[in-house]
């Protein structure tokens, strides 16, 4: 066709369209105060990456430490003021031109995020575990990533006293990511966020100093395996797309109940098409499901959270769970609560893979960090049988459960940084034998953590287990909640083997010592304990609190 003849077919378009529509673009309209906790976090690790351009090497950790702390801190005062004006229950609204919720769930899960990233921060920060090499301080990082491990390069960087302090913006750029995913209300945001939360968390878990090549290869398989399940989400939204003709989540939901009238022309003959509905929904689910690490999508897990540097894996197990369990809780309340009847029998064989599986393979593990590993995946059977209650509780158990789980996770983290030999942190569970002998406080704050991650009674697990089981039981699953208790109870038995081997076994001449850390650990250690005791004991303010949050604006 000529350049006249489409020329000619645009000029009788626009002669066709009244003047007023051809004239008249509407400005978008951005509600920045209501967006500014994630705002200020972007902003932050966009400052750091100026940081590192800018500013000579020798100040450039105190600079990132400082900007990231600052900012996390901000961004969290942000949502508590948003919650506070009315923007959680009376003033929920969709924002951004349709492409952000803010409301009760997305606040909670936000402030969850900053203080769980906040404290990961202070691990990301500690420098005073490894020995001191050729005069400088180092961290959990590699002196320099692009360098090949083993190779001249790296030596002389060690040598030189190198350290990877874009690790802090890429941490920051990964929060500010997963405080859009739980609020995304559509689609692509929700893709959007996928990625800017992914693809810096594929770079974290490389950087390891000690085990680098392991680390590389955590990298990989997790960047493969994510991936696949950023491959299944997009193609799920196209379907989606195909069969709603929109990617915003009220319209696909009005759609699916029958009350959209209007028919897109350009998409007559596929929207809806029940085929494409639940294709497309099946595949969504299943590129979030593979997030939070639900069997059979948890193959990735194990590996990637012993292959990276350990505050990267405490990180990436507390904040990730929190936003991809948002997100999931989002999609199935709001966007497919017409579909229930369809997903929820594939969901409770999801759940119930999922706790039995974490639990049973955990027992066989040597590794603490495996072990921690397939301990989230036991939990994330947990929450999901809260998410499938498709009751009010159910939104608010699996809130108060992703608070209290994250702060538990990152202290732990923590802890296994603490304990080292020679080739840096002792990770095999040999290792830890006779550990309460040697260093009694670090043993008995290790073994709070894992009464939390068994439910005992008066650790924060037990507060949060409870909930989600009450509500799932309300939601007429009560088979599930048997089958979550018997999986517990085989959870049970490998927490309290390690607590037992810590406490009562000899110490080896030749174990691992504990390190002495500075205040940063010591404060994400501090904060996970008290957290883990506070909500054990007087859970009821927090209960309220997730009650209150635990209304989706639709």
């Amino acid at each position: 066709m000529s350049a006249s003849a489409v020329h000619s077919l645009w000029t009788m378009a626009s002669a066709a369209a009244p003047q007023d529509q051809i004239d008249k673009i509407d400005t978008p309209t951005i509600e920045y105060g209501q967006l500014s906790p994630t705002l200020i976090v972007i902003g932050a690790a966009v400052l750091g990456i100026l940081i590192e351009a800018f500013v000579p090497r020798k100040s450039r950790y105190y600079a990132q430490v400082f900007v990231a702390v600052v900012a996390l801190t901000a961004a969290f005062a942000a949502v508590v003021g948003l919650a506070a004006t009315g923007y959680g229950t009376t003033k929920a609204h969709i924002a951004a031109m349709g492409a952000i919720a803010v409301d009760g769930p997305a606040l909670f899960l936000q402030g969850t995020i900053l203080l769980a990233g906040l404290v990961a921060i202070f691990t990301f920060a500690e420098r005073r575990l490894d020995p001191v090499a050729h005069g400088k301080r180092v961290d959990s990082f590699a002196a320099q990533a692009g360098a090949t491990p083993g190779s001249e390069g790296e030596q002389a960087a060690t040598k030189a006293g190198f350290t990877t302090t874009e690790v802090f913006p890429l941490a920051l750029f990964a929060i500010g990511g997963m405080l859009v995913f739980p609020s995304a209300n559509d689609l692509l945001t929700l893709f959007i966020a996928l990625e800017v939360f992914s693809l810096p968390l594929y770079l974290l878990c490389a950087l390891a100093r000690r085990k680098r090549l392991m680390s590389q290869e955590a990298a990989v398989k997790y960047f493969l395996l994510g991936s696949f399940s950023s491959a299944f989400l997009l193609f799920g939204i196209a379907l989606l797309y195909g069969y709603a003709g929109s990617v915003s989540y009220g319209t696909i939901a009005k759609v699916i109940d029958g009350s959209v009238q209007e028919v897109n022309p350009a998409l007559a003959d596929t929207m809806g098409n029940d085929a494409l509905l639940l294709i497309g929904a099946a595949m969504i689910v299943m590129g979030l499901l593979f997030k939070v690490g639900a069997v059979p999508f948890h193959m990735w897990t194990p590996d990637v959270y012993e292959g990276a540097p350990t505050p990267v894996t405490g990180f990436m197990a507390a904040a990730t769970k929190v936003a991809a369990f948002g997100a999931l809780l989002r999609l199935l309340y709001v966007v497919l609560p017409g579909l229930r009847w369809d997903w929820r029998p594939v969901m409770w064989g999801v759940v119930i893979l999922t706790m039995l599986a974490g639990a049973i393979v955990a027992i066989t593990q040597t590794d603490i960090k495996r072990l921690l590993a397939y301990s989230s995946i036991a939990h994330a059977g947990f929450i999901l049988a809260g998410v499938i209650a498709m009751n009010p509780d159910g939104i608010s158990s699996v809130l108060f459960y992703l608070g209290a789980y994250s702060f538990v996770t990152i202290g732990a983290f923590a802890v296994v940084t603490l304990v080292r030999d020679a080739g840096g942190e002792a990770t095999h569970l040999s290792k830890w034998a006779g550990l309460g002998r040697r260093s009694p406080l670090v043993a008995a704050v290790f073994a709070v953590f894992l009464l939390a991650f068994a439910g005992i009674p008066l650790t924060s697990g037990f507060s949060g287990k409870f909930a989600v089981f009450k509500a799932a039981a309300e939601g007429g699953a009560g088979a599930l909640v048997v089958v979550g208790v018997i999986s517990s109870a085989i959870a049970a038995f490998f927490y309290i083997r390690v607590i037992v081997l810590m406490f009562f076994s000899e110490p080896k001449a030749d174990g691992p010592t504990v390190a002495v850390p500075s205040p940063l650990t010591m404060t994400a250690i501090g904060v996970g304990v008290a957290v883990t005791l506070v909500l054990g004991v007087a859970p009821q303010y927090f209960l309220d609190l997730a009650n209150q949050a635990g209304v989706f604006v639709r």
